[in-house]
Order: structure tokens, then sequence, then C-alpha cells
């Protein structure tokens, strides 16, 4: 969303994108609203919500759900008496792409840095109000060449409209120089469950690319 935005802010200085699971929408159109309340983003959009939630486990136990849980190809929802932490049974495994070492390690970096960070961006910053530049067209476009690579089994294609509004192409009215490649058993973690194939995507993509 950074890059997207960083482009009709500054679109010289943006040579090419490269999107991992998140199309370009413009301000103003996200379908959440569509979605029940217990929606994990609009949970989260909830100042102290999460920090109640986590904090009702350590922090490799946040880690470790939050880890099952956007692996999984359905959208993270609770139930009325329910928090998002409790969508996953204490015995449920990681991930097989996901070791044990693996979750050592990031639970140490989110013992020094806490979780404020990864709530404010990208969850909070969807209720700020975007103030496009004076100079922008009515018609927003990102003109950079982009590449979206998509899980296909990635639970963003159940919000609704998302599925229909990629494959349909529609996507393309804002992104023309768009390349979308999808990986069949690819989850929201495309980028660490197949690191080799995404990097050379981004490699490939970079090098038909260069300027």
């Amino acid at each position: 969303m950074v890059g997207y935005m960083f482009s009709l802010f500054h679109p010289e200085k943006v040579s090419a994108i490269v999107s991992l699971g998140v199309a370009f929408r413009p301000p103003g159109s996200r379908t959440s609203q569509a979605l029940p309340e217990g929606y994990y983003i609009q949970r989260w959009q909830e100042t102290g919500r999460a920090e109640a939630d986590f904090g009702r486990f350590d922090i490799k136990t946040v880690v470790k759900n939050i880890y099952i849980l956007f692996a999984r190809s359905e959208i993270p929802i609770a139930g009325e008496n329910q928090e998002i932490m409790d969508l996953v049974e204490p015995s449920t495994p990681l991930p097989s792409w996901f070791t044990e070492e693996d979750l050592a390690v990031y639970a140490d970096l989110y013992e020094k840095s806490g979780f404020q960070t990864p709530l404010q961006v990208p969850y909070r910053i969807l209720k700020a109000k975007v103030e496009l530049p004076k100079q922008a067209p009515k018609d927003l476009k990102v003109e950079a060449p982009t590449l979206l690579i998509m899980g296909e089994k990635d639970f963003v294609f159940k919000i609704p409209g998302t599925e229909e509004y990629i494959r349909s192409g529609e996507v393309k009215k804002y992104v023309p120089n768009l390349e979308t490649i999808y990986l069949p058993e690819g989850s929201h973690f495309i980028h660490e469950q197949f690191p080799d194939q995404v990097n050379q995507l981004i490699l490939n993509f970079l090098d038909s690319n260069k300027q």
C-alpha cells in the first residue's frame, strides 16, 4: 500500500512496484465494511482491542497464532464472544514451512519491539484520510510497471469483490502496466512459504524492467 500511494504522489521517483498479495485499490474503495464486526482488521483497528487480546498470551503464542491463522484460506473472523486469538486451538501445529526455530527468532524480535507498529501499519492507518496531491489526475492510475504475486489459497480472495476485481482485470483500470502471477498453493505468506520462487519472480521482473 505504501508503494502504491508513493507512486501516486511521486510517480517520477518510482520505476517499478512489486506487491505480494495486495492489489491496488483507489482510496476510499475498501470492501471491509461488507464483512462482520469480528473481521480481524476491524477488530485490530479498535484502539486497545488487539492489545488486550494479545496480552492474554506470551509473545511466542501470539506470533504462532498469527502464522496459523494467516496461513489458512479462510478469513480470520471472530464470533460475538470471541477475540481473534481464540480462533486458534492451542494444539494446532505450525504451517509446515514455518519452523519452531523461525518462531523463536520472530518471538525474540517482537519481545523487543512489541506489536504497536504492525498494528498501526497497515491496519490502523486504513482509517486515515488521504489527501492526494492537487496535480493528481481525477482518474487515479499507478503508471509504474507493477508485479502482483498472489497465492491462490490466500484468504484475501475471500474478501467480498476481491477475487473478481483481480482476476477479471478490473484492477488494470488503475494499474495499466500490471502483471499478475498466481502461485497455486500459496497462502498469505507466499514470501516465506516459497522464498526461492518468489525471489526469482521478483528478480525476473526487475531484470525485464531495467531503465
